[in-house]
C-alpha cells in the first residue's frame, strides 16, 4: 500500500490458510499472479489502485482457529491499511482452501466500513480456484456487494465505470456486464460471462510493484521449486480445452484455451529482469504448451535473445501437447528446468470417468528425454474420485513405478475434493468449510484408507527412486541444506519445518483475534 496517494481501488489477496492436521500437503505458497495482472491493467487505464496481501504483507504473523492456522494480516489490521474513502473493494478469491479469510475479511469490512461496495473477484486461472457463481448467495449472506467472474481486466474496469454514473443510470450498467453478479433488491441478478479477452498480448504486465514480492523471497519456498533467490509467476497463456470431472477450469473457461504471443511473453521476462532482476519465472498456466509451435517459438525467442533466465512449468501442462523429444530439447537449451504433467491415474476406467486421455509411453519418452538435459519431472495424481476401486490404486501404483524407473523426478498424490464449479460437485458430502475442500478433505469418510495408500505410495516412491537413481536422492539431501531446490518434494519438508517453528513459537509471531461467532455460522456449510 502506498500511504497518502489517491486510492480509489483497493486490491486484497486473503490469507493463507493450512489445515493443523497435515501442514506438509496443505499451505502451499501462491503469489497472487491474476491480480497483480489486474492491477497492472487497472494502472495501465489511468486508475490509482493500491493493494494489502494479508497473507504477504505479513507472512510470519499467525493465529489458529479451529483445525485452521492463518498466516498474514489480521482482518482489523486490514482495515486500519485501508483509506476508508475508496470507491471499491475487491477481495480475491484466489484459492478455495482461503474461503474462511476471505468470510472474516468480508464481516470486518461490512463491519467497519458498510458504505463501501466489496467485491469478489473470481481466480479463472487456478485448479486450486473455485467457481464463485455457484456460491455466491453465500458471499451477499456475508455483506458483499458484487461478485465477477470470468477474466477480471474488463470486466472490474467496466464495474467501476458504473459506480462511478448518476444512481439514475447506475442500475442499467452493471446489468449490461456480464459475469457480474449482484443483489437487486431481495433477488439476485447473474449475467453469466460470454465475452473472452481476444488479445491477450493488449494486457499489461504485471504490476508487482505494488506487491510485497520482497517478502515472499525472503520465505525461500514457494509453489514451484526455488533454485535462485528471486522469481517471479507469469501467465503465458488462459484455459484449457480438457474436461476433467475433479477440475473447475472447464466451467470458468468453457475448455477455451488462449495464448500470449511468444514475443510478448519474453519480453515481460526481459522487463523484470531489468526492473527486479528476476532470472527465475514460474510458469503457472494452466496449459501452457497446448500449441507446440509457440513453446519452440519461446523458446527459440529466449535463445535468441540470449537473456539469461530459467523457467519451470509449476502449474502443470498435458504432455501429449509437447510433441516431441525435440521440443524439450529446444526448452531446455532456452532455460526450461522443470516440467509437471498430470497422469492422474494409472486406472484406464478411472480416467475414462475423468475424461482425460494419458499416453504413457509419450510420457515415457519425454521422461527419458528431461533426464538427457537437465530438465526435472513430475508426475501428478489424485486418488479418491467416485468409483475408484482398490484394482484402480494398485494400476496407479505400479504406473509410477515405471515412471520412476525410467527417471521420474518427484510425485505429487491429491486426493480428490468436490470443488464448486466441477463435475463432482455435490456427490461427496462431510464437509462444513469450503477450506476443508484441500487436498488433503479428512472429513472424507474414506480418507483415512486413501491417506495411508498415499503415505505407502509416497514411501515406495523414495525406495524406487533410491534403488533406479540414488545419485538423485543423495543430490535431494544436498539441495534441501543448500535451500536451493530442484523440485517441490525437496522443498515441502523446509517449509513444513518453517510451520513447525512458528507453532512452536521460534520463529514468526502468533497473535489472538476476536471472531464474530456469525461469521463461523455463515461459513457452515449446509449438508
Amino acid at each position: 500500500m502506498r500511504q497518502g496517494t489517491p486510492a480509489p481501488i483497493c486490491l486484497v489477496n486473503p490469507n493463507l490458510v493450512l489445515q493443523r492436521d497435515d501442514i506438509f500437503t496443505t499451505g502451499v505458497v501462491y503469489m497472487p499472479v491474476s491480480l497483480a495482472y489486474l492491477a497492472g491493467e487497472l494502472v495501465h487505464n489511468g486508475i490509482t489502485c493500491h493493494v494489502i496481501d494479508a497473507f504477504g504483507d505479513s507472512p510470519n504473523q499467525f493465529w489458529q482457529e479451529n483445525q485452521f492456522i492463518y498466516r498474514g494480516l489480521t482482518p482489523d489490521q486490514i482495515v486500519a491499511r485501508l483509506r476508508g474513502d475508496e470507491e471499491l473493494i475487491i477481495l480475491y478469491a484466489i484459492n478455495l482452501t482461503y474461503h474462511d479469510s476471505l468470510v472474516q475479511i468480508i464481516r470486518r469490512l461490512k463491519e467497519r466500513l458498510p458504505n463501501i461496495p466489496v467485491a469478489i473477484l473470481e481466480n479463472t486461472q487456478a485448479v486450486t480456484a473455485y467457481s464463485l457463481r455457484r456460491i455466491q448467495d453465500e458471499f451477499f449472506q456475508l455483506g458483499a456487494d458484487f461478485i465477477i467472474t470470468g477474466e477480471g481486466e474488463r470486466r472490474t474496469l467496466e464495474l467501476v465505470e458504473a459506480l462511478q454514473a448518476p444512481t439514475a443510470e447506475r442500475l442499467a450498467k452493471l446489468k449490461q456486464i456480464d459475469g457480474l453478479g449482484f443483489r437487486c433488491g431481495d433477488n439476485t441478478h447473474y449475467t453469466p460471462p460470454t465475452r473472452k479477452i481476444a488479445d491477450l498480448d493488449a494486457l499489461a504486465f504485471a504490476a508487482w510493484d505494488l506487491f510485497p514480492i520482497q517478502n515472499y523471497w525472503r520465505l525461500g519456498y514457494a509453489h514451484g521449486p526455488l533454485t535462485t533467490d528471486k522469481y517471479l509467476p507469469l501467465l503465458t497463456s488462459r484455459g484449457c480445452p480438457y474436461p476433467c470431472g475433479f477440475c473447475v477450469i472447464p466451467e470458468t473457461n468453457d475448455q477455451r484455451w488462449r495464448a500470449r504471443s511468444a514475443r510478448n511473453v519474453v519480453d515481460e521476462m526481459a522487463h523484470y529482469k531489468k526492473t527486479y532482476g528476476v532470472t527465475e519465472f514460474h510458469i503457472e498456466d494452466l496449459d501452457p504448451t497446448v500449441k507446440d509451435s509457440r513453446t519452440k517459438e519461446i523458446a527459440k525467442e529466449l535463445i535468441e535473445r540470449n537473456l539469461g533466465v530459467t523457467w519451470k512449468i509449476c502449474a502443470g501442462t498435458k504432455a501429449e501437447t509437447i510433441k516431441s523429444e525435440e521440443t524439450i530439447e529446444l526448452m531446455a537449451r532456452s532455460g526450461c528446468r522443470y516440467i509437471s504433467v498430470s497422469p492422474e491415474s494409472g486406472s484406464p476406467e478411472v480416467m475414462k470417468a475423468i475424461r482425460k486421455p494419458f499416453d504413457i509411453e509419450h510420457a515415457i519418452r519425454l521422461i527419458r528425454k528431461m533426464n538427457s538435459v537437465g530438465v526435472k519431472s513430475q508426475a501428478c495424481f489424485v486418488l479418491g474420485y467416485p468409483g475408484e476401486q482398490d484394482k484402480d490404486r494398485a494400476m496407479t501404483r505400479a504406473m509410477l513405478k515405471r515412471l520412476v524407473r525410467e527417471g521420474l523426478d518427484e510425485v505429487a498424490i491429491f486426493v480428490v475434493t468436490p470443488v464448486p464449479g466441477s463435475r463432482i460437485y455435490g456427490s461427496l458430502e462431510g464437509y462444513t468449510s469450503y477450506s476443508q475442500l484441500n487436498f488433503s478433505p479428512s472429513w472424507r469418510s474414506d480418507y483415512e484408507t486413501l491417506n495411508q495408500f498415499r503415505v505407502g505410495l509416497y514411501r515406495s516412491f523414495l525406495l524406487w527412486k533410491l534403488r533406479y537413481h540414488p545419485a538423485k536422492i543423495i543430490r535431494q539431501c544436498f539441495n534441501f541444506l543448500r535451500r536451493t531446490f530442484d523440485t517441490k518434494m525437496e522443498m515441502v519438508p523446509y517449509r513444513a519445518l518453517h510451520t513447525y517453528l512458528m507453532l512452536r513459537h521460534m520463529v514468526g509471531k502468533k497473535i489472538s483475534i476476536e471472531r464474530n461467532q456469525a461469521a463461523s455460522n455463515m461459513n457452515a456449510r449446509a449438508q
